[in-house]
């Protein structure tokens, strides 16, 4: 429908736009005007203003402005008609007569859509129903339950060729009507359009499209069922079959759950993509509220761009195959073109062979969280794509790098986000190949110098170098012994560690282990480690000389300064380690770019980093 720009500017007028906003953000007046937190960007200081004489709004910390209609879109995730509609019935106002053409589209689409409800609603009776026992017994299988059928309206397919039919169309005398609430019976061509029917090529009686398969409502960002997806059981092909496109339905701009996901989506400022129907379910089960899918198709530019009004940064959650890797690389090609200053994508890697579903069942909500949390940036993805299994140990091969990610970030339209992307390439590049003439402490991210350990005393820090080594591990455990409440806190960071000493890592792992007993104060763990074997190790931990170097480790030592003392020394301990390691990671990309390689290579890097400013802090 379109809208004259009188009608437009009536409605504005009609609504005072603080009124619209706040509905959704609690703002208080200030002057002529009104401010608030920013419902786009996450902020502790308002700066989000509104401007009711000028009918505009606009946040000083991410730039969002735009007027009431805007508003509506962004923060309901709706087309521009629909808010306009939103806000027209906010007003009292009625909209424009549409054109006859406006109207027929309309009314196609009205009954359309009441077939396609009278569907949903028929599939899950047969799902309840004794047609339904292979379906529900599936579902359960895969840990579906009766709360996620409800709420994705899930249902079944009988396997008969007419089932759905005959339940749904008219008799041939019925015409080709709109369908009477009365009987609730439909023309056959309508549920042909709909995609419910299938017309044979040959001629014939038409029959249903779905058969012998678990149905998901597909719905559209108001929750209007538009068309279905049909899973098979058994090993029917295709698995999945989708309803075909029609005037509601255009599989590459629709979302499954987007409906749903929609509110939790705003309200957590995140947005995750699975690939599939089940994923979704398993995600919405496990807390994941905010989960959508494509519709067995690449995430297209379309869906995009739905996603990009519901978070600036939507994360894409495939599985950890080839193909999942393959969806990812598709997604992260298309996006490249798209990007804007805020808007991109992130990738967050399952382990090889799971899948959100498979994930949640084996590991819980956490290890899905962890891996959401640590999601790659749209920018690693292409970099990983164009260097993964590329040998790079000649200058014609890095030439050949750096040519394929020059050509990736010119395909960026945004000016600004097409520099940064070089500069993001570059730096990347120069990371994985330092220059020559950088020394090898700046090269291999050694820490500053003058790291001491923690607690020292001043003026000790040539000494501190020599044998820190040495005696950080004494440092780390006497303080767990003579304060075992801090074991909830650090315990698996010291259950991950390695000591050099056999007798040391022993004692350790057997100081871990007594963690899981409760009540354990200092003289019952020294007791325990005792009745164990440890009497030696003990005498070698609880010196004077450990304590001169670690304050913290003292048993009368403050708690605070205990927990902060051991993180400190901890950090100290994994520094030679971390750069072990690094090291290696560094020939293993030599060797071969693959995505595992320069995955460690990366986290590593970062891991000193981190390592390098607290190194700053505690000797500043």
């Amino acid at each position: 429908m379109r809208f004259t720009p009188e009608f437009l500017d009536e409605l504005r007028a009609r609504v005072p736009l603080s009124e619209v906003v706040g509905r959704k953000v609690q703002l208080r007046k200030r002057g002529h005007d009104h401010v608030g937190l920013c419902p786009f960007h996450r902020e502790k200081t308002p700066s989000f203003t509104v401007h009711d004489d000028k009918g505009f709004y606009h946040c000083f910390g991410c730039q969002a402005h735009g007027d009431a209609i805007e508003f509506v879109m962004k923060t309901e995730s709706l087309t521009f008609p629909e808010a306009v509609e939103r806000l027209a019935n906010l007003a009292g106002m009625s909209l424009p007569a549409p054109s006859p053409q406006d109207a027929g589209r309309e009314r196609v689409g009205r009954d359309l859509a009441a077939a396609l409800e009278a569907a949903a609603r028929w599939f899950g009776e047969q799902l309840s129903a004794l047609a339904g026992a292979s379906a529900r017994a599936y579902l359960a299988g895969r840990g579906v339950d009766e709360k996620a059928i409800a709420r994705f309206r899930l249902g079944f397919a009988p396997e008969r060729r007419d089932a759905l039919k005959s339940a749904l169309a008219e008799t041939p005398s019925g015409g080709n009507s709109a369908p009477a609430p009365a009987s609730g019976k439909f023309p056959e061509k309508l549920l042909v359009a709909a995609g419910l029917l299938i017309v044979p090529e040959r001629g014939g009686a038409t029959f249903d499209r779905f058969r012998g398969r678990i149905m998901f409502p597909i719905t559209d960002r108001r929750g209007r069922t538009i068309a279905f997806g049909g899973r098979g059981l058994g090993d029917v092909m295709p698995k999945y079959l989708n309803s075909p496109e029609s005037p509601l339905f255009h599989k590459g701009r629709v979302l499954y759950n987007l409906a749903n996901a929609a509110p939790a989506a705003r309200e957590r400022g995140e947005v995750i993509v699975a690939e599939g129907y089940m994923d979704v379910i398993a995600l919405d089960q496990g807390g994941f509220a905010n989960a959508v899918a494509p519709l067995g198709t690449a995430l297209t530019e379309d869906q995009m761009i739905e996603l990009w009004r519901l978070c600036d940064e939507p994360v894409l959650c495939f599985d950890g195959d080839d193909a999942g890797m393959r969806a990812a690389g598709s997604a992260a090609e298309r996006a490249l073109p798209l990007l804007k200053p805020g808007k991109s994508l992130r990738f967050a890697l399952l382990p090889a062979g799971e899948d959100p579903d498979s994930l949640l069942r084996k590991e819980g909500p956490e290890a899905l969280a962890k891996a959401i949390e640590a999601a790659w940036p749209l920018a690693r993805m292409i970099w990983a794509m164009e260097s993964a299994g590329q040998s790079l140990d000649t200058p014609e091969r890095r030439a050949h790098l750096r040519h394929r990610l020059e050509r990736r970030a010119a395909g960026v339209q945004d000016p600004k986000v097409r520099e940064e992307y070089r500069r993001d390439f570059e730096r990347r590049f120069d990371e994985l190949f330092p220059a020559r003439t950088a020394g090898p402490a700046r090269r291999r991210g050694r820490p500053a110098p003058g790291f001491a350990v923690p607690g020292m005393p001043a003026g000790e820090g040539t000494r501190a170098r020599v044998s820190g080594h040495e005696i950080l591990p004494k440092c780390l455990l006497a303080a767990v012994i003579n304060h075992p409440e801090i074991l909830d806190e650090v315990g698996e960071d010291l259950g991950l560690a390695e000591f050099p000493d056999p007798g040391l890592d022993r004692l350790r792992q057997a100081i871990v282990e007594a963690g899981g007993i409760q009540g354990l104060d200092t003289e019952g763990l020294k007791s325990h480690l005792r009745n164990q074997g440890f009497s030696g190790e003990l005498r070698s931990v609880l010196r004077t000389e450990v304590y001169q170097h670690s304050a913290f480790a003292r048993p009368e030592a403050a708690l605070e300064s205990v927990r902060k003392g051991w993180k400190e020394a901890f950090g100290k301990h994994q520094l030679p380690i971390l750069l072990a390691q690094l090291r290696e990671a560094e020939e293993a990309v030599a060797r071969d770019t693959t995505p595992e390689n320069q995955r460690r290579f990366f986290d590593l890097r970062k891991r000193l980093h981190e390592l390098e400013l607290k190194a700053r802090e505690w000797i500043g």
